[in-house]
This record gives C-alpha cells, sequence and structure tokens, in this order.
C-alpha cells in the first residue's frame, strides 16, 4: 500500500502542478513577513492580510523588535484588514514575545533549531495551532513539514483517499509518510492543493468535470 499511495501522491502533484503551474507560495518579502503573514491568514482570505502587511510596512512595522514592544491597541488598529484584529494583535505579541526571549528575533538561530523540538515550541504559543506552526516552519523556515488545510481533507475525502474524521496530525502524516522529505515539494504541493480547492475542488458546486483530478482514484 505504501508504493501504491506513493506513486499515487505524486502523480496527484504531477497533475496539478502540469494543468496548474508553478504557484511561487508563499508570498513574502523576507521571512519575517511570511511568519506575521501565517498568523494573520487564520480564518481571513488572503487578500485582507495583503492589506494589513501594507499597512505594517508603512508603519516601520516589521520587524522582531517593533513588534515585541509595540502597543498592542495601536498593532490591532493596523491589521484591521485581516479581520479579528483583537485577537490576532495578542497572538502577534505572543509570537513575537516567544521569538524575542527564545530566539533574540534571529531567524538563523531558530532555523538552526531541529524541527522536532522547535514545532513543540510553536504550539506552545498561545494562538499558534498546527497550520500556523507548520506554515511558518515550512514556508518561513524551509523546514521539511508539509501543511494541511479544509482543501486537503476536502480533496483527499472526496477522492476516497481519507475518512471524512481524520485529524489534523493524522491527515499530515498521510502526506509525510509517502512522500519524499523535501521542503520544496511540500511547499508547492501544499499551494497547489490550495488551489485547487479554490478553482475546482470548492465547497460547493465543485467543477469534478474539468478537475484536472477528475479520474484519480485510490
Amino acid at each position: 500500500m505504501r508504493s501504491k499511495n506513493n506513486s499515487k501522491l505524486l502523480d496527484i502533484y504531477d497533475r496539478m502542478y502540469n494543468h496548474l503551474g508553478p504557484s511561487h507560495w508563499w508570498p513574502g518579502d523576507s521571512p519575517l513577513e511570511v511568519m506575521v503573514g501565517a498568523i494573520l491568514t487564520q480564518n481571513t482570505a488572503w487578500g485582507n492580510v495583503e492589506q494589513a502587511i501594507k499597512r505594517l510596512k508603512a508603519e516601520g512595522a516589521l520587524s522582531p523588535s517593533f513588534l515585541h514592544r509595540v502597543d498592542e491597541t495601536v498593532l490591532s488598529e493596523w491589521i484591521r484588514p485581516a479581520g479579528y484584529y483583537r485577537l490576532k494583535a495578542r497572538r502577534l505579541k505572543n509570537f513575537f514575545n516567544f521569538f524575542l526571549h527564545e530566539y533574540q528575533g534571529k531567524i538563523q538561530k531558530m532555523q538552526n533549531q531541529p524541527l522536532e523540538s522547535l514545532r513543540p515550541e510553536l504550539l506552545a504559543v498561545k494562538g499558534i495551532g498546527p497550520e500556523t506552526a507548520d506554515s511558518i516552519l515550512l514556508y518561513a523556515l524551509n523546514m521539511s513539514t508539509f501543511v494541511v488545510d479544509t482543501y486537503t481533507h476536502r480533496i483527499f475525502s472526496r477522492h476516497r483517499f481519507i475518512d471524512d474524521d481524520i485529524g489534523y496530525e493524522e491527515l499530515q502524516a498521510f502526506f509525510m509518510d509517502h512522500l519524499p522529505s523535501d521542503p520544496q515539494l511540500y511547499n508547492e504541493y501544499h499551494a497547489l492543493l490550495v488551489r485547487l480547492g479554490k478553482e475546482y475542488c470548492k465547497k460547493k458546486e465543485p467543477r469534478c468535470d474539468v478537475c484536472p483530478l477528475k479520474d484519480v482514484e485510490l
């Protein structure tokens, strides 16, 4: 079953990539910006996150020390376009308090930490869940962990690769157990799934007849 799933997952990747092309994801001018975006994108559209990040840039706020010391109320107003702005301001403060205290705001120092110990540290930060933590690890730090989300679950449950009630960790393991441990592959694979979910495998009225995965079966 392992070798069958290996080839199936790579075939799905090839179909999406050949149909959709490269994703160039995650958009951001720096690892720090990607970290901020990963927190702000919770429960909101990316276009709203871009507006919030644009405001942070205009305020000169995209530095670990600034985000650590800035007043939370001020920060919440700057990120208002991202929605849930008071909650997300608190989550940003929590993250950058951790980043400054544990890693002195240094990306390289965090990258030098083993994934096996850094991931639990991130999950211990209040407001940082598995998807956000893995997005930071993969997209900002180029570590080999697979990000899964509602699009991943929808696509693979509809094709009967997974059960509807599968949890995050089990779904993540499904990919990491059957794909090469390659952050570039994980990056593009997840991005392609998001694009496929938005364009074809929609929650309502999916476009199955023109989907590049329409005849894929386990």
